[in-house]
C-alpha cells in the first residue's frame, strides 16, 4: 500500500502530517486473524516540489495534502498545473484523496482576496475562495457526519482561515456544522466529497482527534475494520474534547 504525501515541506502548517502518521500506525496495527501477519505493508512516499509525483507513474492508494501558507498555495498551484489532466483522471477514476485545511482551495477555480483574483486554481473542484487580508476566522468545530449509521458521527476539530469557499461543490458533502463555521457564513455544510476525493477545511491532526472517523475511513477506503492506533486513549481524549466543545459557553468562535 502506498500513500503519497504532496509537498510535506510546505503543506504541514498545523502539524497536518500527523494525519498520515496516525493512519499508517493504525494500518500497521491491522493484522490477519489467521496468522497474525500485517494486512498491509504501508509505504509513505513524500513528493517534494522538485519531484515528479508518484500519481504520474501509478495510482497510489491515497494522495494526501495538508495546510499551507498563502504563498505556498501559489507554489503548489504552479507545480500541479502541469499535471492537471492527470489529477482530473485520478479523481474521475476514484483514487482516494484526503485534503485538509486550505489545500482544497488549490483545487478550486480561483482565489479572491479583497475583491481581486490573486491566484487561478486548478479548476478541478467547482468552488471559489473569497478571503480578506484583514480578517481571520477561528473556531472550535463540531459537525455531524453521516457515516451510514442511525446516528451521525460527531467530528471535532479546529478552523483558522482568512476566508471561505463558495460554489456548487460546497453542498456536495455529508457534514452538518453544529459548532463553529461551515464552508462559508451562509451554510452549515462543511467539506467536499467528489467520488473518493475528500476535503475539509479543518486543520491539523484531524484523524488522531477523531478515532471513530479514522475507523470509518479505514473501513471504507482500505477495507480494514480494525480499531485505530492507541484506540482507548484516543477515544477518551475525543470524548472529553467533544463534551467541552458542546458545552454552552465553553467553545470559542471569533
Amino acid at each position: 500500500m502506498k500513500i503519497e504525501v504532496l509537498f510535506p515541506e510546505i503543506c504541514n502548517l498545523y502539524g497536518d502530517l500527523g494525519n498520515v502518521r496516525y493512519l499508517k500506525q493504525s494500518l500497521d496495527n491491522a493484522v490477519r486473524l489467521s496468522d497474525g501477519a500485517p494486512i498491509y505493508d504501508v509505504e509513505i512516499i513524500e513528493t517534494h516540489l522538485t519531484d515528479k509525483p508518484l500519481f504520474l507513474r501509478e495510482k497510489p492508494d491515497l494522495i494526501y495534502m495538508g495546510t499551507m501558507t498563502e504563498n505556498g498555495q501559489k507554489l503548489v498551484i504552479k507545480k500541479l498545473s502541469q499535471y492537471k489532466e492527470q489529477l482530473k483522471k485520478c479523481i474521475d477514476e476514484g483514487v482516494n484523496f484526503l485534503v485538509t485545511g486550505n489545500a482544497v482551495e488549490v483545487f478550486g477555480n480561483a482565489i479572491i482576496e479583497d475583491g481581486e483574483e490573486v491566484a487561478q486554481g486548478l479548476g478541478l473542484v467547482d468552488i471559489e475562495t473569497r478571503r480578506s487580508s484583514l480578517d481571520r476566522y477561528n473556531c472550535l468545530y463540531v459537525g455531524d457526519f453521516d457515516a451510514g449509521d442511525e446516528e451521525p458521527l460527531k467530528v471535532v476539530g479546529y478552523k483558522s482561515l482568512f476566508g471561505f469557499i463558495y460554489g456548487n461543490d460546497v453542498e456536495n458533502n455529508e457534514i452538518e456544522t453544529v459548532v463553529g463555521y461551515g464552508s462559508n457564513l451562509e451554510t452549515k455544510k462543511e467539506g467536499i466529497r467528489i467520488n473518493n476525493f475528500v476535503a475539509t477545511q479543518l486543520i491539523g491532526p484531524l484523524l488522531p482527534l477523531n478515532p471513530l472517523l479514522t475507523k470509518w475511513y479505514m473501513n471504507v477506503v482500505f477495507e480494514v475494520g480494525f480499531e485505530p492506533a492507541c484506540s482507548e486513549a484516543a477515544l477518551e481524549a475525543y470524548q472529553a474534547r467533544l463534551d467541552e466543545y458542546m458545552t454552552p459557553g465553553k467553545g470559542w468562535k471569533y
